[in-house]
């Protein structure tokens, strides 16, 4: 049986699902609930767990570490999927502060590191590293330093043979390794009951100047810190979600399983996108971390945001979900709440956080979501450019017609009508077109159009509607939705009724956006009353000029008229625009080859985006609490775009990327609405008034627009409803 969405993990090749299936494996038999309990009931002194010699014994503790220093060098990404499959268990003992440790030691060739790290691999030794304030470095005569100071909740700190902790050091802060055995170590009452804590005092303890992690600043430790802590989190993540999720199908309440309710459905739909958006994050700044890439810091920081709250959340939502169950002792979700809550906290305050995602986003510093496409992909760029090149000299006119002849419009599609590209050819072929600047006919509608009618239509209707379509000379609407039947459309209630050489329609449709400039619609009607309710529907091409259509457009909240209703007196629709069979018309909406089409962006670029944002924030006076909300804003961004980036990716090695793209495309609908908001309450009293060429002039338009975006296409409530049910695979709402 295939995996849900929540079980698939940060890994996105072969080889990383496969290693995540190993560690899964191997901590469900060795990691046991009852052994976990023991754990929680009567810890044990000793400082290596019952399964410490399996993971040595599989070479886990040294993933990512060099293979000069008797690792595997796999980099961080693959001991974040490790850590990820290795969290959902909340093992107990000192796995995570070890690799932490080793990970750290790993990014810099000082001497130390080299005498350190084949224990912290081989499993002999444990490590643990301090991320609070820094101790104090006085220099001394010998060119060591003497450190002094405390530090606490330091994770795995009571048996970790090295401690590496931060000290002051000139101006700088650095790391310095110090051995258990010159420390002073308490063990704390930590809110994590299976991972100790705890309290080291260094009193004097003298180092030479070879212990200094030279190489490594604050910054990047904290990275580090932040995808090995993140990667454990979104294990813990994966378990809340799955296990609140099975508790909302079994347990019922008033007749029927709780997780019918939408109240829970979208708690547990929530749960998911949080899931979703964590492993984004964590996977773009493990692979950045990896690459060096000068903006790599910044992809950590935005993790350090999002994973490390999401988590608490998620954990909070799972006791919520299970009710008075999942409040008691006995039910290991406290277990993974207390570890969320210890992950988040020794990475420092949400403020502090989003502070820093501000500060490099003011400054300047952007990521970019490249795409790391496969070696093959310079083949098929080489021959796409080599296509496009007689088509960049063109006119307008003669460019649109040999971009729709050509297959380049819509180039999933088959040919003739689109060029039966793979999703990696679309790539290509968007970059490529991007590249040469050549300006692509806006179908709106008329895309699903020709979806439809090249899957399903005849012939004749391809070559007289989907080929001058492509060419950008026919506008299209789409009249699906009714008064009665917005997003259940389904619930539709216009008739076609059967006459001589065709249909007779009768009937009204609303929100149907263009319709006053439509040439064509595509239209749904009901021609069997008496089938279930998803059959007896058929699909229909209108010509919008037919007598008995009358269009009517709706003044909208901007005072703009974008949307139309329309009404259907006796109207004649001919035979041959019968799309598809006769009362298989929902098969033909839905099915329209939308699957198959690679897009590149899951924000809506109409609306508020980043860019709006900090066009707006640079250069002004902005209180902490702006600085603060445009941290969380624009890492709330950056994860859109890495979402997107993980749909065509998945879609490259053939993943199914329905519930992901529904994920990104609830996200997207609410950064828009919250960019612009921010701006408008920004300016106070000058964002109620639209003064041409001042930011309020479009922000103001943008904040009315928006509103929009969380109804049309599927309301928000929608497609939680649709994350939950195909996500989770929680029960469809009671009838």
């Amino acid at each position: 049986m295939a995996k849900n969405t929540y079980e698939l993990g940060l890994g996105l090749t072969e080889e990383h699902r496969a290693l995540a299936d190993s560690v899964r494996s191997f901590a469900e038999r060795t990691i046991t609930a009852e052994h976990v309990r023991a754990a929680v009931d009567a810890p044990v002194e000793d400082k290596f767990p019952h399964y410490w010699h399996g993971l040595q014994a599989q070479d886990l503790l040294g993933l990512h570490v060099p293979e000069g220093n008797g690792g595997q060098g796999a980099g961080l990404i693959t001991l974040a999927v490790a850590l990820e499959a290795l969290g959902r268990t909340i093992a107990p003992g000192p796995v995570v502060p070890t690799v932490l440790a080793s990970a750290v030691l790993a990014g810099t060739d000082s001497k130390i590191g080299i005498e350190v790290l084949p224990g912290l691999v081989d499993g002999s030794a444990t490590g643990a590293v301090a991320l609070g304030p820094p101790l104090d470095a006085v220099p001394d005569n010998a060119g060591g330093y003497r450190i002094t100071g405390v530090a606490d909740a330091v994770l795995g700190g009571e048996h970790a043979d090295v401690v590496l902790v931060p000290a002051t050091i000139g101006d700088d802060i650095r790391w310095v390794v110090l051995d258990h055995a010159d420390l002073q170590v308490r063990s704390q009452d930590s809110i994590d009951v299976l991972r100790g804590s705890a309290r080291i005092e260094a009193a004097d303890v003298h180092i030479g100047a070879d212990r200094v992690l030279e190489t490594l600043d604050e910054r990047r430790i904290r990275s580090i810190a932040a995808v090995v802590l993140g990667a454990e989190a979104i294990g813990l993540m994966s378990w809340c979600v799955s296990t609140a999720a099975e508790y909302a199908k079994t347990r019922v309440q008033f007749g029927r399983p709780i997780g019918q309710f939408q109240g829970v459905k979208h708690k547990c739909a929530q749960m998911g996108i949080a899931l979703e958006q964590a492993r984004a994050v964590l996977w773009d700044a493990a692979s950045a971390l990896d690459k060096d890439e000068s903006t790599a810091d910044f992809a950590a920081e935005i993790a350090a945001v999002i994973v490390a709250d999401a988590a608490v959340v998620c954990a909070q939502d799972c006791i919520q979900v299970h009710g008075g169950i999942g409040f008691t002792w006995e039910h290991d979700a406290h277990l993974y709440y207390r570890r969320a809550l210890a992950i988040r906290g020794v990475l420092g305050s949400r403020e502090v956080r989003a502070n820093r995602v501000a500060e490099q986003a003011l400054a300047g510093v952007l990521r970019a979501s490249e795409l790391e496409l496969p070696a093959e992909a310079e083949t098929i760029r080489a021959q796409v450019r080599e296509e496009l090149a007689p088509l960049v000299g063109l006119d307008e006119d003669d460019q649109l017609i040999a971009l729709g002849d050509g297959g380049w419009v819509q180039p999933h599609l088959p040919k003739p009508y689109g060029r039966s590209a793979t999703p990696l050819e679309q790539i290509v072929i968007a970059q490529e077109i991007k590249t040469a600047g050549i300006a692509m006919p806006q179908l709106l509608m008329g895309g699903w159009a020709v979806q439809s009618v090249v899957a399903h239509g005849t012939e004749k209707q391809k070559q007289e509607l989907a080929v001058p379509t492509l060419r950008g000379d026919v506008v299209w609407c789409q009249l699906f939705s009714e008064p009665g039947a917005g997003s259940d459309l389904a619930s539709l209630t216009t008739k076609a009724e059967k006459v001589d050489g065709g249909w007779k329609i009768n009937g009204q449709k609303i929100w149907t956006s263009v319709a006053q400039f439509s040439e064509w619609a595509m239209l749904i009607a009901r021609t069997d009353p008496a089938r279930p309710k998803h059959e007896g529907i058929t699909y229909f091409v209108l010509d919008m000029s037919t007598p008995g259509v009358t269009v009517r457009p709706v003044r909208e909240l901007t005072g703009s008229a974008l949307f139309n209703e329309v009404f259907l007196d006796d109207v004649f629709i001919p035979d041959e625009h019968v799309v598809g069979e006769v009362n298989a018309g929902w098969h033909v909406a839905r099915t329209t080859l939308a699957g198959e089409r690679v897009a590149l962006s899951q924000k809506m670029e109409a609306y508020a985006t980043d860019a709006d944002l900090l066009r707006f924030a640079k250069g002004r006076t902005l209180s902490p609490v702006s600085h603060y909300r445009i941290g969380e804003l624009i890492a709330q961004s950056h994860a859109l775009d890495v979402i997107g980036a993980r749909v065509v990716l998945k879609q490259l090695s053939g993943s199914d990327v329905s519930t992901t793209s529904s994920v990104g495309k609830l996200l997207g609908m609410a950064l828009g609405q919250a960019i612009s908001e921010f701006v408008v309450d920004e300016l106070g009293p000058a964002g109620v008034v639209a003064v041409p060429g001042e930011p309020s002039d479009k922000t103001m338009e943008q904040l009315l627009a928006g509103r929009a975006t969380t109804i049309y296409g599927g309301t928000t409530e929608v497609q939680l409803n649709v994350i939950g049910e195909r996500m989770l695979g929680l029960p469809r709402d009671a009838a």
